[in-house]
């Protein structure tokens, strides 16, 4: 839910977990504790508002440039406070107990929460009205939305690839149907063997993965040798047609406007994975 009062003058809004903002001026000292919430600020404009960021807030190459005020792991509360901002924009409930000071303070603390690929423009429009540029923000979201409509458009109705989306290089954790990633792999014609799993980032068995067969093996890992794990399950489709493909992380785990790149990484693997099928067929 979204209102502004007069002419963005003052901006009241809801986060995505449902506590209430209320700015009476437009943020102009913000401390952004996620990479994703630091690119959708850049891209909308707001980069310069940007007081301080955590550790991995490594793009654009304007980010790199903004104090650093903590990691995942924690965060430096005296430097948050001496950099006096009027904003905070957190992600899910990462840093709930650390932050309820600046509650207390009065600091407005916005909870981003992505989930789906809807989120990401729906962000940047909130993060507009939040900063007093919602018309660039505006303009952004649209220009994500009709992209992803577009590779949407030109894969989604291909023929299907069974896929499992393998997150890092030495486990079996996936995603399943509440994450985003999900929602692109399906974007791209795919079909995401543990989509019914339980929970947004489950860990699977080996023998599950044998009974599903995917047919390709995607990863966001950037290490060279990922695939050798794959090796000892020889009769796995993946493996047997050599279908292993690396997406870059930062385009895929971010909830933010690269994703767009991440997603077309995604359809240019499933369709290279067409394009093998048949050629295997053609050659019989």
């Amino acid at each position: 839910m979204l209102s502004i009062i007069p002419a963005l003058s003052h901006a009241f809004l809801s986060d995505d977990v449902g506590n209430v903002i209320n700015l009476t001026k437009p943020a102009e000292r913000i401390i952004s504790l996620a990479p994703d919430i630091t690119e959708i600020l850049f891209a909308i404009g707001a980069g310069s508002k940007i007081v301080g960021v955590i550790q991995g807030c490594d793009y654009p190459a304007g980010a790199k440039k903004i104090p650093i005020i903590g990691a995942f792991h924690g965060l430096d509360l005296e430097r948050i406070i001496a950099l006096e901002p009027d904003l905070i924009i957190t992600w899910g409930h990462t840093f709930a107990h650390q932050l309820a000071p600046f509650k207390k303070m009065g600091i407005p603390i916005y909870v981003s929460a992505p989930h789906k690929l809807k989120d990401i423009p729906r962000r940047m429009r909130a993060f507009g009205e939040l900063t007093h540029l919602g018309e660039e923000a505006s303009a952004q979201a649209k220009l994500f939305e009709q992209t992803l409509a577009a590779i949407k458009k030109r894969y989604s109705a291909k023929s299907k690839v069974r896929v499992f989306y393998q997150i890092g290089t030495y486990t079996w954790m996936t995603v399943n149907k509440d994450n985003w990633i999900n929602e692109v792999i399906e974007l791209c014609g795919g079909e995401n063997i543990f989509k019914e799993a339980q929970g947004v980032a489950p860990n699977v068995s080996i023998e599950s993965i044998l009974a599903e067969d995917p047919e390709v093996v995607i990863t966001d890992t950037q290490k060279s040798d990922w695939q050798k794990a794959w090796q000892p399950w020889s009769a796995l489709s993946a493996v047997a047609a050599n279908a292993f493909f690396a997406i870059n992380a930062d385009l895929i785990d971010r909830a933010g406007p690269r994703l767009l790149k991440g997603a077309q990484q995604m359809c240019n693997a499933l369709e290279s994975s067409r394009h093998q099928k048949e050629a295997v067929k053609q050659s019989r």
